[in-house]
């Protein structure tokens, strides 16, 4: 299984920008999908998550401005960001829990590439 993230680039503070995640392979099902950010010098945090059933879950730094959605049936999670700020910037991972077609079925965590923001002027 491979996810492949994109919609990454430099924004101007106050702009918007759309990532995508796309997952691809031997793929039985996905249970939640997160977006995940790291910026330098500080640690990995969560900042959405979407369960299979369509329930989302966002830390305070980001609630309002950031709205995430999934299409199953393109396995694909999307991570909408309004009003960003300078402190948006980070390098955003995203995270998918598969459950692949081998038998038995096993539930593995992926992580996608990471595709780099910059909110600057």
């Amino acid at each position: 299984v491979q996810l492949q993230a994109s919609g990454g680039g430099l924004v101007q503070p106050g702009g918007s920008l759309r990532l995508s995640c796309a997952a691809s392979g031997s793929i039985f099902s996905i249970n939640d999908m997160g977006w995940y950010r790291q910026a330098p010098g500080k640690q990995r945090e969560l900042v959405a998550v979407i369960t299979r059933g369509g329930s989302t879950n966002y830390p305070d730094s980001v609630k309002g401005r950031f709205t995430t959605s999934r299409d199953n049936a393109k396995n694909t999670v999307y991570l909408q960001m309004k009003s960003l700020k300078p402190e948006d910037t980070a390098v955003y991972y995203c995270n998918m829990e598969v459950v692949g077609t081998a038998i038995p079925r096993v539930l593995y965590s992926y992580w996608g590439q990471g595709t780099l923001v910059t909110v600057s002027s």
